[in-house]
């Protein structure tokens, strides 16, 4: 398979991010060496195309706010119905393709701490595409969903039919503050049975949830867009955790 000239993150904040390490780790455990890491800050779509228009070749690409909209209509690809924003981006002479993994990847380390989605609940505070990626994913294994709204409602979408209202008593078997700054930002405390955080500083260890679902939205990246030949060769969650905390 090509082996792409660089791989990394793009967006801001992105120093504390971990993604540049996972790619390495899971490049090199399908035997792919030779790809540059690489972090692109970026504020703006334009800052984006100014930083990256000197690297030449293949170009993978895990990207952050404020990223996650604007690709669609510059570089001509498409979010899943209902999200309509992607956090993967993958460059191949010169044609841009893109997928979403947020949804997946917090379904993936949600079984990864024994929470199943289907029949359970989910409190969620936020509106914003992490907010609806992971929606539509809850919904979709048959999960239930309780929104709070934050800086923006969560708006209509494929997760219609598995939200709850007047639910304000209602204990949810897990919750998440999707409104948390990222970078390891406080959440405020939701009604749950156990309370997650997508958002990780740069001291994180491997067994936070931030971390093993960005862990998990990575290898879902591999099998939905950067290389699903091989899927089948991708480490497990698990043992992708333990190479990350042994990663010097």
């Amino acid at each position: 398979m090509a082996i792409p000239t660089y791989w990394g993150i793009a967006g801001f904040p992105i120093a504390h991010s971990i993604t540049p390490k996972l790619f390495t780790i899971v490049g090199e455990s399908l035997g792919m060496s030779g790809s540059q890491c690489v972090f692109i800050e970026a504020e703006s779509i334009d800052e984006f195309e100014e930083n990256i228009a000197g690297l030449d070749g293949e170009l993978w690409l895990s990207c952050t706010a404020p990223l996650k909209h604007s690709p669609q209509t510059r570089l001509g690809v498409n979010g899943p119905m209902g999200v309509n924003a992607v956090n993967q981006l993958k460059r191949v002479d010169g044609n841009w393709s893109a997928t979403s993994t947020d949804g997946v990847g917090f379904i993936a380390a949600c079984r990864h701490i024994g929470i199943e989605p289907n029949g359970s609940t989910l409190r969620m505070r936020g509106g914003g595409s992490a907010a609806r990626a992971i929606a539509a994913a809850w919904a979709d294994e048959g999960g239930k969903i309780i929104p709070i709204e934050g800086r923006r409602p969560l708006v209509s979408g494929p997760w219609d039919g598995a939200i709850i209202f007047d639910s304000e008593e209602i204990e949810a078997d897990i919750a998440i503050d999707l409104d948390a700054a990222a970078g390891g930002g406080e959440s405020i405390e939701l009604l749950a049975k156990i309370q997650v955080s997508i958002s990780y500083g740069e001291k994180a260890s491997s067994d936070e949830f931030a971390v093993i679902m960005v862990a998990a939205q990575h290898l879902e990246a591999w099998k939905m867009l950067y290389a699903p030949e091989r899927a089948a060769d991708l480490l497990s969650l698990s043992l992708l955790l333990k190479r990350l905390s042994d990663f010097n």
